[in-house]
């Protein structure tokens, strides 16, 4: 809810909508006849050389009137091809900006996730540390009792030394992840909205259902997008075909007129005009030409962009299902491994303590079982975040 309402990428969608919005209007407004209120007065002294009666006058003119300005009739439907193609560029950002705001909330689920699996494993590392440390002051002791090697010694300083190398790495992977889910959301994130670990309780994240239809990848807002875009492609080729036809343009007026303010509505000051005005091209040095083969390149443009389009959500779809056929065994496999690696430090820990295996063994037991619980992490993440990039792929709300 606070993405939706802060972030800058969302605002700046939005505010697209309402610029095409408007030049929507203004390509629909050239429909319809502009009809302006004009008032005019005009005052000017002749010389007496310029005048029929030989002496200098001051002429005075007052008009009042109501008027059609350049109305064009639109007989080849030049105007209402411009209208269609504002009509589908609007309809276009409209897609856009669904597009930004599926976006933004897989982000948001995977910045989310992502801090919740660094905190988890800086959690674990501070675990591991405090059993290295642990692990040490008894290997510690029995070098002091004589026991224990130097090379026992050194190599549980060593595991000491490596678990404060990455606490202090997830450390800032922690911050790069607050820092970017802060910027997503476009403010500060709230303490009690973030997450402590991957293995709280997390809203369930809903899986595919099985036997999906593909057609529904067509209400991926970046496929309509695309279409629309298409469509207004087509719009324009119709624009630049009715240049090559006559336009036909209308300017008419009704008022009154007179010499003296006073007789502005008296007598017979009554005045009209009509002035219907014929362009036919005839000689545009290839311009009108070249117009219509940049508006069908465009329309050849837009419709690879629209294969590409379709392309593009079926290799991502496929890639997410691909991932997720699998995802639930290597998690189920890296859970049985964690387990033995856990098994196996317990062991050789207890077979060092008795004196029967050097501490090596114990050592590699530990970054075994470490790195088992790292990678563990890693695979449950990976698994929710590849349900967030389906609920992306396949449009996300737009398929409820």
């Amino acid at each position: 809810d606070l993405a939706l309402k802060n972030n800058r990428d969302l605002k700046v969608a939005a505010l697209n909508i309402e610029r095409f919005r408007a030049l929507y209007q203004i390509r629909r407004a050239d429909l319809m006849p502009h009809v302006d209120a004009n008032a005019a007065a005009s005052f000017q002294r002749v010389a007496a050389g310029l005048s029929n009666s030989g002496k200098a006058v001051t002429v005075e003119q007052y008009s009042i009137g109501l008027g059609v300005s350049s109305y064009e009739l639109d007989l080849f439907g030049r105007v209402q091809s411009l209208r269609d193609q504002a009509l589908e560029q609007y309809l276009a950002t409209e897609q856009a900006r669904a597009s930004v705001q599926i976006s933004l909330v897989s982000q948001v689920a995977a910045g989310y996730l992502t801090l919740a699996a660094d905190r988890e494993r800086l959690l674990l590392a501070k675990e591991t540390l405090a059993n290295q440390q642990d692990s040490f002051k008894l290997t510690k002791s029995r070098y002091e009792a004589g026991v224990s090697s130097a090379l026992d010694l050194n190599q549980a300083r060593t595991s000491v030394d490596a678990a404060r190398v990455d606490i202090a790495r997830y450390t800032t992977l922690v911050a790069q992840d607050e820092n970017a889910l802060s910027l997503l959301v476009g403010s500060k994130v709230p303490a009690d909205l973030l997450p402590q670990t991957l293995s709280e309780s997390l809203t369930t994240l809903k899986d595919v259902s099985p036997g999906l239809p593909s057609d529904v990848l067509l209400n991926r807002p970046d496929i309509i997008q695309s279409e629309n875009e298409l469509k207004g492609a087509n719009a324009n080729i119709g624009a630049a075909r009715a240049a090559f036809f006559p336009r036909i343009t209308l300017v008419s007026s009704v008022g009154f007129g007179s010499d003296e303010l006073a007789g502005l509505f008296k007598g017979d000051s009554f005045a009209w005009s009509f002035a219907p005005r014929i362009s036919i091209p005839i000689f545009d040095g290839g311009s009108n030409k070249a117009n219509l083969k940049v508006a069908e390149v465009d329309r050849d443009i837009a419709v690879a962009r629209y294969e590409k389009a379709i392309q593009t959500a079926f290799r991502e779809v496929a890639d997410a299902l691909a991932q997720r056929g699998t995802i639930d065994e290597q998690l189920t496999a890296q859970q049985s491994l964690t387990d033995a690696t856990a098994e196996s430090h317990k062991l050789s820990l207890a077979r060092y303590e008795k004196g029967v295996d050097s501490y090596l063994q114990v050592l590699d037991a530990q970054r075994t079982f470490y790195g088992a619980q790292q990678n563990l992490i890693g695979v449950r993440l990976a698994r929710l975040a590849n349900l967030v990039t389906l609920y992306k792929v396949l449009g996300g709300g737009a398929n409820k």
